[in-house]
């Protein structure tokens, strides 16, 4: 019976022998020939690399020359010994010059894409992370070349794995950079689609063509004020994390055992907003009968034909964050507080149900394919985490 200890658990078919244990420092050499960037021979700095996707957020020969480090060939790993944890590493697809805290990796021994793939795995990770110095902690070289780890000895399972980790880090790249797009694309209709000081926006669909209408939203809106008497119903939340909205949607939530008595009632198509955190966009459309913390103030539309994620959107442009942020009332940004009162005294310009719905429907299509994009993107990064952890020793 072949020692697990010596395979790991997922092998390609075809591959039974056992693995050799090796050294780092016996499979990978750390280049030291110094270089100075020119038009031709690009740098890459730390600030240069999206961490932990091993790609480079700007074209290498765009920056600037004269800059001294160390010189690498196509093929080289280069790998941020320099607070390692935030996994600053590349697969280098041209010559250039690292410059900083980099260790540039390569191999005579083990294929360079197996050698990128092993700098990423748990085991790796932990003894590059065994690092010296609290503020500014550096792998260690001494421990990092004397650690023992498995590799395959045929070349051909080694190029195999590369492969296959090669191809989720595309598909990886592939799905963050279409999310990337959908999310700038809909941050400019946001801009665009929605009337300026003129009254007017400056794209519309084809057939609309009036003056937006200016309106008081407590024209709008009415504020609903039931409460909970028992506080057995779902309770829901909008998610805002260091200033940004992670959901567009009031959300179900654990619903802890303290009393939830005097909360406040929501129901499907109602807006609830965190009265002292409006102007940073901390609202959402219910799709749930539920209920909410005191905390939140919920409208409901008093037209039941004009949308509520028309009003969704419209709430979280930037001019229109800053009308609520003038309307709050407090001397500072942690006292600020938009209680309907104040809210239902803004004007602002809106349009036809009808317009209302086409711009409603875009915009949560930009949503949908944004939020797809961002689970397949999820997917892939657990699937790879899963073969780093059962394709290596």
């Amino acid at each position: 019976m072949k020692d697990e200890k010596k395979a790991p658990k997922l092998r390609f078919k075809g591959f039974t022998d056992d693995w050799e244990q090796v050294k780092y420092g016996e499979i990978f050499q750390r280049r030291s020939k110094m270089g100075v960037s020119t038009p031709t021979l690009p740098s890459v700095e730390y600030d240069d690399i999206n961490p932990g996707m091993g790609t480079l957020n700007k074209e290498p020969k765009s920056k600037g020359i004269g800059k001294r480090g160390i010189y690498f060939n196509p093929g080289d790993v280069l790998f941020g010994k320099l607070r390692p944890y935030l996994k600053n590493w590349l697969f280098a697809c041209f010559e250039g010059v690292a410059v900083g805290d980099f260790w540039v990796l390569t191999s005579s021994k083990i294929d360079h894409g197996f050698t990128y793939s092993l700098i990423q795995t748990p085991g790796f990770q932990y003894i590059a992370n065994l690092s010296s110095g609290s503020k500014m902690p550096r792998s260690d070289w001494g421990l990092v070349s004397n650690a023992r780890t498995f590799i395959p000895i045929n070349h051909l399972e080694q190029e195999r794995i590369s492969s296959v980790l090669f191809g989720l880090d595309h598909a990886i790249t592939l799905h963050e950079e279409k999310k990337r797009q959908l999310e700038r694309l809909k941050s400019a209709l946001m801009q665009k689609m929605f009337a300026d000081k003129s009254g007017y926006p400056a794209v519309r669909f084809y057939g609309f063509s009036d003056k937006w209408e200016k309106r008081k939203l407590g024209d709008i809106f009415e504020e609903r004020i039931e409460k909970s008497h028992n506080g057995s119903e779902e309770l829901l939340s909008v998610t805002l994390k260091d200033g940004v909205v992670k959901a567009e949607s009031l959300d179900r939530k654990n619903n802890a055992s303290h009393d939830k008595r005097n909360y406040k009632l929501v129901f499907p198509n109602d807006i609830a907003y965190n009265s002292m955190r409006m102007w940073q966009g901390a609202l959402g459309v219910s799709k749930y009968n539920g209920i909410v913390s005191p905390a939140y103030t919920i409208i409901k539309l008093k037209n039941q034909l004009e949308n509520p994620c028309f009003y969704q959107n419209y709430f979280k442009k930037y001019e229109i964050l800053n009308v609520f942020r003038k309307s709050s009332q407090g001397l500072t940004s942690d006292t600020w507080n938009l209680k309907y009162p104040l809210f239902s005294r803004i004007h602002l310009f809106t349009t036809s149900s009808a317009e209302q719905q086409n711009i409603s429907s875009l915009l949560t299509l930009l949503d949908y394919n944004i939020a797809l994009h961002g689970y397949k993107l999820e997917l892939l990064k657990k699937i790879k985490k899963f073969l780093l952890q059962s394709m290596f020793i």
